[in-house]
């Protein structure tokens, strides 16, 4: 059994983990979802950092979309972290932004979806694209609701370098999302063989845990399963 923790993305809250959190705890791990503040990547880390304070090892990290840049650093010095999960995530190296990544690829419908909001200080996804952008295949109102009730984005999540990554030493996990519309499927790939993670591929939206989450749920506990209990 191990202790799992889960990271959202941007534009979304923890509630994208509600239906794969009771299959987790149904198979018998103990289960925290973290609530970015999403004003930037160092406060995001922070945030789960403190989630990680308090729990014991075993500890699988999961990161949904931009919660993988989250994940990537906040474990890097977390001894009690003994594998990473990846979910159609963001997985940088060192001195590499989210931003840096999305320009390596043709880019995907989230580029001409973003808006700033009114005073310019943030950014958020046009409510009328966002079903299109993040959750083709989840169900119309379910999208409707991530749309109306998301959480204005900082650039500075976007802009900021990363650390040195944790995935250069702890095993990895990766789910790409076929037919996704914020993260395209070819920077996915790419960024799961980097890291060498154990990797499934699913026909499905960007909103993978929303889409698909008993396959997703199924993956973090293979992870719990096989990740060493060795501190790294």
């Amino acid at each position: 059994m191990a202790n799992i923790v889960l990271v959202h993305g941007l534009w979304t809250d923890w509630s994208v983990w509600g239906d794969v959190m009771p299959i987790l705890r149904e198979a018998g791990h103990w289960v925290h979802a973290v609530q970015l503040p999403l004003t930037s990547l160092h406060d995001d880390v922070g945030a789960t950092r403190c989630a990680l304070d308090m729990w014991p090892a075993p500890v699988v990290l999961a990161g949904w979309s931009y919660g993988g840049a989250v994940i990537t650093n906040a474990a890097r010095r977390a001894p009690n972290v003994t594998g990473l999960v990846y979910l159609a995530a963001f997985a940088p190296d060192e001195g590499e932004s989210v931003s840096d990544i999305n320009r390596r690829f043709p880019p995907t419908a989230l580029a001409s979806a973003i808006r700033p909001t009114r005073r310019g200080e943030a950014i958020r996804i046009d409510q009328e694209l966002y079903p299109q952008v993040f959750g083709a295949d989840v169900q119309r109102w379910r999208a409707a609701e991530l749309a109306g009730t998301q959480k204005p984005v900082s650039p500075r999540c976007l802009y900021t370098p990363s650390g040195r990554p944790a995935w250069r030493r702890k095993r990895c996990w990766y789910q790409i999302s076929e037919h996704d519309q914020a993260l395209s499927a070819q920077a996915q790939r790419w960024m799961a063989e980097r890291t060498g993670a154990t990797t499934m591929a699913l026909p499905t939206s960007h909103a993978s845990p929303l889409s698909r989450p008993r396959e997703v749920a199924d993956l973090i506990i293979a992870a719990a399963a096989d990740a060493p209990t060795a501190v790294l």
